[in-house]
């Protein structure tokens, strides 16, 4: 599938919602645990989720529509959500994240962006030449890529639980995406 802006704003949008119903009003063993030593639990995920919102995505969109690659994106801190969701339950994450996935997605739909929009260029400082359609499309899969790991990652707590079963379940066998 070509990238289609209208299509990538109807799976962010979805992506709050999908995390409040599977999140909300869990045991914290389940949103709590993660799979080891520099892994990250459901609650990490939703914190980094916000993050990315909040510093990453609309920041670098605005950086190739004012400055193309004359002025290369700023690093983003992947591990920037340990400080911000500090204090904070799951709850108001989730909270948060809905708030700041809605208010991200205004500003994008504000700019009222063009086809011809989508292949300006922007530098990422470590993957060099980009286009806005390749960050806006990424933006979708990064969600994607979280809410696989985030059904590994509670998959996990059941490991040893589900026994000789384990074989048939797919979602046991993935080494995919840490953090």
């Amino acid at each position: 599938m070509d990238h289609n802006l209208e299509q990538t704003i109807s799976l962010l949008a979805r992506t709050p919602a999908a995390l409040n119903a599977l999140l909300r009003g869990l045991p914290e063993a389940w949103t709590l645990q993660n799979e080891g030593e520099n892994t990250w639990s459901a609650f990490d995920i939703v914190g980094h989720l916000i993050h990315a919102d909040r510093t990453d995505w609309m920041a670098r969109t605005n950086r190739i529509l004012h400055s193309g690659e004359s002025r290369p994106f700023d690093p983003f801190d992947r591990l920037g959500q340990i400080k911000a969701s500090q204090g904070k339950s799951l709850e108001q994450l989730l909270d948060e994240f809905a708030r700041i996935r809605s208010v991200k997605l205004g500003e994008l739909r504000a700019l009222n962006l063009q086809p011809r929009d989508l292949e300006l260029r922007g530098q990422h400082p470590a993957l060099g030449v980009t286009s806005l359609g390749q960050l806006l499309a990424t933006w979708a899969v990064h969600d994607l890529t979280h809410l696989h790991q985030l059904s590994r990652v509670m998959a996990s707590q059941y490991r040893a639980a589900v026994g000789p079963w384990s074989q048939y379940l797919g979602v046991l066998q993935c080494a995919g995406h840490g953090s």
